[in-house]
């Protein structure tokens, strides 16, 4: 058997041992894979992004190609470490049994070209079995002319080869050189080396808390501009609170908890306690790593989402009627237009309740103010569902939109309206409505005192269409015909502009994503690998523990909490930061993000809850098949 063939069958007959490598690599592979598939879509070339953000984001696919790529190494790079680590004591027999630090460094460097060939090629092979799943969902995120439909990625297939082999030959090149500083003894006694409990400092214990409240307090508290201004210094401070959460803080309640004699020595609490204790100093380590980039995916995904809804419910509520015309007196083409519009959506099938006034605005206290008469402005409320008013002659009623104006409407309260006569009217009452196109606050008067007033100094046509039982596909369509014709200052089709809106800042959506799903998923293998690190000690000390009568129940129960602490303990911390920096961002955009935070951050939870659930089956099964 020559050198390159043990190597080689060394791999293939110890598939338990090199699997978990092995599939994290092949993961790795077919994420970059699908992602190239979508963007070199042919699809996606020419004019499908060629309007709003979409222009932005067809460089951002190659961008964030470049970022899963990098971060693609760093994964590999850790997934290798943690597989070495678990095999120094293998390396160490070879070594008594004959084999020199430079034929081990030529074993793993083989090793690792032949893991990475085979990942590639499966990675490569899965992609395109997954590949239809994929643009099934991009195209349900994107807004383009196209359909994303299969075809043969080739150019996807030789980018994804060539940048593997390129990153597996060079991490295979500098794993090899990093081994030839080990020591026979060290790799002799492996992972049982004992780094010895790590100690806490009460100084740097209340530091952890001092930092996190303080980031927490700045982020939470800061309005508006600056929270862009706070963002800096915040996220320095929290990342360096939270490393020092998993390195001093947790280690000093673990010790105050094993103080604790009547918890310490209750149960099973003594197993879990100490073997915690023992290994807090390397998982602190991976605990925080996780935090951080879970945090990243958090809140990437929750402020693209976020402000996605920001924008096209913005827009939604700027104009509750489906379509908005409005006319200057110097505008000689009104009636042409609206023959135009009701033409339009006559021919789309589009069945519409209409109203239409002229809008009028008077000089109150040198300020030219609206001033609208109540059946004008029960009429458009009608059409959107909201609530009519009913005034008493001489009263009036000041109005807000939506209770969101730069002067609210109880200013209007202060300023009475004078009619012609003289006679003065006050508004005694404020009134949140979209009903009228108004976006600041104005006045509602009864129809006897509209006819009283002065002469108006502005005068202005509007007319609105609320489509009933609409088709959103013929709505859309109409608003494209009629926004391509007429003025854009004078026409406003509300359906139309979202789906614009989507369809430029879907593609920026869609990559954020996929990002984060990377990095969420990624975080999530790095702590299996951290996990299944300790396995061979864990079936060891368990069948120990065994021999003294613990039961399954017991044991069940005592992994549950290891795996759980292990898993739950960085998301936490990571979901809690999420939502702060979720939360300042609506302090930002001055806009409620609750809905949307929590839709984001309770599916990363439930993610990671499954994917607990299938970690602690498997890792259950293999200890108890050891005892």
């Amino acid at each position: 058997m020559t050198f390159r063939q043990f190597a080689f069958n060394n791999v293939i007959r110890n598939k338990r041992l090199y699997a978990a490598y092995f599939l994290s690599s092949l993961f790795t592979v077919m994420v970059f894979f699908t992602f190239a598939i979508f963007a070199f879509h042919p699809a996606l070339g020419g004019d499908s992004f060629s309007s709003g953000y979409g222009q932005k984001a067809n460089g951002g696919l190659y961008v964030a190609g470049g970022i899963i790529f990098v971060f693609s190494f760093f994964f590999v790079l850790y997934s290798m470490s943690s597989f070495l680590q678990s095999r120094k004591k293998e390396f160490g027999v070879l070594m008594i049994q004959g084999m020199s630090m430079r034929q081990i460094r030529m074993m793993v460097f083989l090793e690792n070209m032949v893991i990475g060939f085979f990942a590639t090629i499966g990675g490569i092979v899965l992609g395109l079995v997954f590949a239809k799943l994929i643009l099934l969902a991009a195209e349900n995120v994107l807004i383009i002319g196209n359909k994303l439909d299969f075809y043969f990625p080739l150019m996807a297939m030789a980018v994804t080869f060539v940048s593997f082999t390129a990153l597996f030959l060079f991490i295979s090149f500098l794993v090899s050189f990093v081994l030839r500083s080990e020591k026979l003894i060290n790799l002799l006694k492996g992972n049982k080396k004992s780094k010895g409990e790590p100690k806490a400092s009460i100084l740097l214990t209340l530091l952890a808390a001092v930092l996190l409240a303080s980031g927490y307090y700045a982020a939470l508290s800061a309005k508006g501009n600056g929270v862009f201004i706070a963002m800096l210094p915040v996220t320095i401070v929290v990342i360096l609170g939270t490393y020092l959460l998993f390195t001093q803080l947790s280690v000093y309640v673990i010790r105050r908890l094993k103080k604790r004699k009547n918890l310490f020595w209750r149960k099973t609490n003594m197993i879990l306690f100490s073997d915690l204790s023992y290994r807090m100093k390397d998982n602190a380590r991976t605990f925080f790593m996780v935090a951080i980039i879970s945090t990243v995916a958090f809140s990437a995904i929750g402020t693209l989402y976020g402000f996605q809804t920001l924008l096209t419910g913005g827009t939604k509520n700027m104009n509750p009627h489906t379509f908005t015309y409005s006319s200057g007196e110097d505008n000689k083409n009104t009636e042409k237009d609206v023959a135009f519009i009701n033409e339009t959506l006559k021919e789309k099938n589009i069945k519409t309740e209409k109203a239409e006034t002229v809008l009028k605005y008077f000089d109150i206290n040198g300020e030219n103010e609206l001033i609208a008469k109540q059946s004008d402005y029960n009429r458009f409320a009608a059409l959107i569902g909201a609530e009519k008013i009913k005034l008493a002659e001489g009263k009036a009623a000041a109005v807000d939109f939506d209770g969101r104006t730069d002067r609210e409407g109880k200013e209007l309260l202060k300023q009475p309206i004078t009619l012609a006569s003289g006679k003065k009217i006050h508004a005694d009452q404020v009134i949140q409505s979209k009903a009228l196109p108004e976006t600041g606050s104005y006045y509602v008067v009864t129809d006897s005192d509209y006819e009283q007033l002065k002469k108006p100094k502005i005068e202005t046509w509007f007319y609105a269409w609320q489509a009933q039982d609409k088709n959103d596909k013929h709505v859309i369509e109409a608003g494209e015909k009629l926004t391509e014709k007429l003025e854009p200052f004078q026409f406003f089709a509300v359906d139309y502009e979202v789906y614009n809106l989507n369809r430029g800042y879907g593609p920026i959506l869609f990559i954020g994503l996929f990002i984060g799903v990377v990095f969420f998923v990624s975080a999530g293998s790095f702590l299996y690998f951290r996990l299944y690190a300790d396995l061979e000690d864990d079936k060891q000390k368990f069948q120990s523990i065994a021999k003294m009568g613990l039961t399954d129940r017991e044991l069940k129960k005592v992994l549950s909490r290891q795996i759980g602490l292990l898993f739950f303990a960085p998301i936490l911390v990571a979901l809690v930061h999420g939502a702060v920096a979720l939360t300042a961002l609506s302090h930002a955009f001055q806009y409620d993000l609750f809905k949307e935070s929590a839709m984001v951050l309770g599916i990363f939870f439930a993610i990671q809850l499954f994917y607990f659930f299938i970690v602690r089956f498997y890792y259950t099964k293999q200890i108890k098949a050891a005892i």
